[in-house]
């Protein structure tokens, strides 16, 4: 009966696209001022006003999805005959991918038939939601699930990963980063850039002391890191600099023009790691790229 794509809200992909290309969606869960909250719609999640909160020392965090919630959704799919392909974030900065593996051993003894595949990312934001969409695109070309499994867990392995954040204390508050790194950071007044590295883990990579030099630094890496840039949807997340994502853009398109330029809002529960004044970039470079 073919199979359906599934992925969690921090793909950070717009709700119309999900809705089109019919893709279940698992919803991550945040907190602010002990209520817990998700966010299935982007459309209608209101960026400026929570960043602008965390400026003004809200602490929002974030909870681990149990395997229950997987499974809960997982479920309906499998009675209907379907397969899953779940595309998740990094297991290197969230322990929810663990849960859906737990998930996944417990469907399969009671839906022997059907074939749950899991691809770890490595990655949140767009450097999950990117592949999310190369497979709805290969799906919707005819691909079958091995193909589109196979093609997408090495897409991941290239995907480059690099930001820039304006404070790492909200990394370091989370435990997405060290304490030591995050103190340095904060005294130097430095804006360092950050990647992903090949267990989807946060690592420093660059120190830089402005944010205009820092946003100049990230299109060099991406002139420097891009493979076939023609050929590729390229993602930009920003935690409420909209002016400065577009900047990004315009600097991406001179250095070598892409397919496409999908430009987003951070999503809350990515954005609570972040924090507000972070800008993004994701795109697919040489296998290597993550331990480069």
């Amino acid at each position: 009966m073919g199979y359906r794509i599934a992925t969690d809200t921090s793909a950070n992909l717009p709700t119309p696209w999900l809705t089109e290309h019919d893709i279940t969606v698992i919803p991550f869960i945040y907190i602010v001022e002990g209520k817990e909250l998700t966010c299935l719609d982007t459309e209608a999640f209101d960026g400026h006003a929570y960043y602008e909160s965390m400026r003004e020392g809200a602490h929002p965090t974030t909870s681990q999805i149990t395997p229950d919630k997987y499974e809960e959704i997982f479920r309906p799919i499998l009675e209907r005959e379907e397969d899953i392909l779940f595309i998740g974030m990094s297991s290197g900065i969230s322990s929810s991918f663990s849960s859906a593996q737990v998930a996944a051993e417990e469907l399969k003894e009671a839906y022997p038939h059907r074939r749950i595949l899991l691809i770890d990312t490595l990655g949140a934001s767009l450097g999950e939601g990117i592949p999310v969409m190369k497979a709805a695109e290969r799906k919707e070309q005819g691909a079958d699930l091995d193909t589109v499994y196979g093609e997408i867990t090495a897409m991941c392995r290239r995907m480059c990963q690099v930001f820039m954040v304006d404070d790492l204390m909200h990394l370091r508050r989370t435990g997405r980063l060290s304490n030591a790194a995050a103190v340095i950071g904060t005294v130097l007044r430095i804006k360092p850039l950050l990647k992903g590295n090949e267990q989807g883990k946060i690592v420093s990579t660059d120190k830089i002391r402005t944010r205009k030099k820092a946003i100049a630094a990230l299109a060099e890496k991406y002139r420097s890191w891009v493979v076939n840039a023609k050929d590729q949807i390229v993602g930009i997340a920003h935690a409420d600099c909209a002016q400065e994502a577009e900047e990004l853009a315009g600097m991406l398109r001179e250095a070598a023009e892409p397919r496409e330029i999908l430009t987003v809002c951070y999503e809350p529960v990515t954005g609570a790691h972040v924090g507000p004044g972070t800008i993004a970039l994701f795109f697919e470079s040489d296998e290597g790229v993550r331990s480069s």
